[in-house]
């Protein structure tokens, strides 16, 4: 017989396996012999009077459970069918996994460098503010997931198999507990290592992962994509293309728009990344100065509305690092990591308020694109602030509330440095109205929150793709193009890594189905 029930476990037993089957059996009313296996399927943190584990387990009594699927085997493809995958984030890694599963052969085509030379770029834009555009924060192996924190929490459940996701990232070296954990991470220092085993299960099935290879050009035949120009030069053909660039690859837009594929403008969002020390959120949290060591660092999700817009944390990082992510010279755009262990001082989130066409209408002629201008106008100026280096635009957040410049800031996880800035001018002034309010919104559920030392850094642009590619909702492929599938974060289908991960197993089997 299998009984589903929930515990609750003070932080002090986390670790504590006979007061686990003790308070087992006394929910059960049952004794400790009768149960021949205990399995946790979810763990999560419940703090809204004082922190508590939850655990929802399966007991097992007088039977022994059937073995899950825990492996998923990868077979050669001999290369008859073959499709192009344009991008190795996550939505490019994992559509390739998928087609290998489905008998087609991928061959990935990465602008960027492969994981481990890709550190050598990440480091010049840390100490000497060096840009490379096509190896940074965004762009190489891994995507942007690999070097900003691996959060795989999603709302994507209804799109595909979340679990399948999480279970193909443990079968490539991350830790078992994401397959329980409410909100699992894997952490920026480990993600590397990962990312290199699949992209060597995807080799060794008789893929191909090309690097530094950029796509500079696609090839037509009538109505049907047939293949990509790679750095100018070499042609590669297949019966079809993934493209998964993710939200920056920006050339990748215009390169279609000169193509005449259709594109379509939308909503996202820009502000700032807020940080504050750990401690602190810690207090507010967990209600007490105090955390227990079987705690991790304290979380929080804020969202409010003001003057009809939406204005909300985003990729919140406890115990974490703001990085630069500029994808091209002259532009500063931040973003939030944590490691594995989650132990820096520091807390930061994105703080940002949603945009719409109201606030980038007629800032140029061609309104396609006046959504990705405003982006750069923001990403530009606070270069500029920064007196042309990384060092980015800052300001405290209860100065930035009261219209005051900072004569000094805060102590700050973010290497490059801060400059002290008046961000309450120089951010654009629906941005800034919204951002006042809802700090103070966000300050009546956090009591706190809103606190000289916590700092605001500009600019946190990149929340999503500014630009969508169209596809038929049930091929998913571009509503014109044939042989064409839009996918991930950059053609504006998926906000994480997993929503990316499952939309690109999802492209993978629209292309079986297109192909068969």
């Amino acid at each position: 017989m299998k009984k589903q029930i929930e515990l609750t476990i003070p932080p002090e037993k986390l670790f504590d396996k006979y007061f686990f089957k003790k308070i087992t059996c006394r929910k059960l009313e049952i004794n400790e012999e009768d149960i021949s296996s205990i399995q946790i399927k979810r763990r999560s943190i419940d703090a809204r009077k004082k922190p508590l584990y939850k655990f929802l387990v399966d007991v097992y009594i007088g039977e022994i459970p059937l073995q899950e699927k825990s492996k998923y085997v990868y077979n050669p493809v001999d290369g008859e069918k073959k499709a192009i995958v344009v991008g190795f984030g996550p939505a490019g890694m994992f559509a390739s996994l998928r087609l290998i599963e489905l008998g087609i052969k991928p061959i990935v085509i990465e602008r960027g460098k492969d994981v481990r030379n890709r550190r050598r770029d990440l480091r010049e834009l840390q100490q000497n503010h060096v840009v490379n555009p096509n190896s940074n924060y965004c762009f190489g192996e891994g995507g942007a997931g690999t070097y900003s924190d691996g959060k795989l929490y999603t709302r994507a459940a209804k799109r595909g198999n979340v679990k399948k996701v999480l279970q193909l990232f443990a079968q490539h070296g991350a830790e078992n507990d994401i397959l329980i954990d409410a909100h699992p991470h894997i952490g920026s220092n480990k993600l590397p290592k990962i990312v290199s085993s699949i992209r060597n299960t995807i080799i060794k099935c008789g893929g191909e992962v090309h690097y530094n290879s950029k796509v500079t050009d696609f090839v037509f035949e009538g109505e049907k994509l047939t293949g990509v120009v790679v750095n100018n030069d070499l042609e590669v053909s297949a019966q079809a293309i993934i493209v998964a660039v993710g939200h920056s690859a920006r050339d990748i837009y215009y390169l279609l728009h000169k193509k005449e594929i259709e594109l379509k403008s939308k909503p996202f969002a820009i502000g700032v990344r807020i940080e504050h020390p750990q401690a602190l959120i810690n207090e507010i949290q967990y209600k007490s100065k105090f955390k227990s060591e079987n705690l991790p660092p304290a979380i929080y999700n804020l969202s409010c509305n003001v003057e009809e817009r939406g204005i909300y944390s985003f990729c919140m990082c406890p115990g974490g690092l703001i990085v630069p992510t500029a994808t091209s010279p002259g532009e500063i755009v931040i973003n939030g990591m944590s490691l594995a262990r989650r132990n820096s001082p520091f807390a930061n989130s994105g703080l940002v308020v949603e945009v719409t066409e109201i606030d980038w209408r007629n800032l140029i002629d061609d309104q396609l694109f006046a959504s990705i201008e405003l982006q750069k106008k923001v990403e530009q100026r606070a270069f500029q602030l920064a007196n042309n280096t990384q060092s980015a635009p800052a300001q405290r957040a209860t100065d930035f509330i009261e219209g005051k410049f900072s004569q000094t800031l805060p102590k700050t996880s973010y290497i490059p440095g801060l400059t002290s800035v008046r961000l309450d001018r120089e951010l654009p002034d629906f941005i800034v109205r919204r951002l006042k309010k809802a700090l103070n919104e966000f300050n009546k559920k956090m009591k706190g929150y809103k606190t000289e030392e916590a700092v605001l850094v500009a600019a946190e642009t990149r929340t999503s793709s500014p630009i969508r590619i169209p596809r038929d909702t049930e091929t998913f492929m571009h509503i014109d193009q044939k042989g064409l599938f839009p996918c991930g974060e950059g053609a504006g289908y998926a906000g994480g890594i997993v929503s990316a991960a499952i939309d690109g197993e999802n492209c993978a089997d629209a292309v079986s189905r297109y192909l068969n």
